[in-house]
């Protein structure tokens, strides 16, 4: 009898430990669970949907109009009404929101790669050559001069090549291609397109320190690499005369990384603006999906990060018919932050 007893007291304290194990992995595991898609805020969205079908070779996958009190606290923007499109190119998403009312800000003039409202795509090519002339052909607005290929010197970037251009609305956008040793490996795929998918989005940041803190020890993505760029080939792509930028990477366990541009030099580029909202065109969202948009909430209120939605917020479209809600990170670009089934 004694030792049945002590039997099942053994049995119930491994069972005790299984729960306080699997308790303490929720609380550990990191907020966020993949980068499911990048937004952007745009004047017009048939002339974008266009553009971004026609000339980068994305794939319209859904459209959806919004409006209502759930929208309107979604997005911190009174009076809203919205069309977004969900585009596809490879396995990544962007959606673009134009705003019916009210009608936002323009993008700022004069902007440039160091303002820290600077956000763009990093549009993987197969051939840069090819996709240089195409967009020539096009007629887009160079943000470079025109493509550079990082030198041998910079050990974790050489031989990487890129070209950054805008959409019509003013977006910077990035066209970009890995050497043989860098990179996902399946952006070496064999494949007949031109424009291959999305690997990050990156955004100016004031101090890499601070970001880390929101990013990597708060969120939970993991720094996928590091490199210090700087000379004339990154001052061409950046149009930034004297760029010198700590660049760090991010991921999380899926979809497109989040890049760091910190401008050791110059110094000199403007904050982001404290009065601006959802509807303005300067304005970009990253999808971060979460499984529990209630633990997320509460551990970003703790942080003090800005929230723009009040609180979470279900929207009727049933893809995004999930808790969601809108927040800022340090420098102020915004997330949209995701519970997933």
């Amino acid at each position: 009898m004694r030792g049945e007893l002590r039997g099942r007291a053994a049995a119930l304290l491994v069972l005790l430990a299984l729960c306080l194990g699997a308790a303490h992995a929720e609380l550990t595991a990191p907020l966020a669970d993949a980068v499911v898609s990048v937004g952007m805020t745009v004047s017009d969205l048939d002339r974008a949907v266009d553009f971004y079908s026609s000339v980068l070779t994305f794939e319209k996958v859904a459209e959806a109009e919004f409006a209502g009190d759930e929208f309107e606290r979604l997005q911190g923007v009174f009076g809203a009404r919205g069309r977004t499109a969900r585009l596809r190119l490879g396995e990544e998403q962007i959606e673009l929101t134009e705003y019916l009312a009210p009608e936002g800000k323009p993008f700022p003039t004069g902007s440039r790669g160091n303002d820290r409202w600077f956000q763009h795509v990093a549009i993987i090519v197969s051939d840069m050559d090819r996709a240089y002339q195409w967009l020539r052909r096009h007629r887009v607005r160079h943000a470079s001069s025109g493509p550079q290929r990082l030198p041998e010197w910079n050990r974790n970037a050489a031989g990487i090549q890129a070209f950054y251009f805008r959409d019509p609305d003013g977006h910077f956008l990035e066209i970009l291609s890995f050497p043989p040793d860098k990179g996902d490996p399946k952006w070496r795929r064999p494949s007949d397109r031109l424009f291959l998918g999305i690997d990050h989005t990156a955004i100016v940041v004031s101090d890499t320190d601070k970001d880390l803190a929101f990013y990597r020890d708060l969120l939970g993505m993991r720094v996928a690499g590091e490199s210090e760029n700087h000379g004339i080939e990154q001052e061409r792509l950046n149009n930034v005369f004297g760029a010198r930028l700590r660049i760090t990477a991010l991921r999380a366990a899926a979809g497109p990384g989040i890049e760091l541009l910190e401008y050791l030099a110059p110094r000199d580029g403007r904050p982001y603006p404290a009065d601006a909202r959802a509807n303005d065109l300067l304005h970009w969202q990253t999808r971060i999906a979460v499984r529990d948009a209630g633990r997320a909430e509460q551990a970003l209120r703790k942080a003090r990060a800005r929230f723009v939605s009040p609180g979470m917020v279900q929207l009727p479209e049933p893809r995004i018919g999930a808790k969601q809600f809108l927040v800022r990170d340090p420098d102020g670009h915004a997330l949209m932050i995701t519970e997933t089934n």
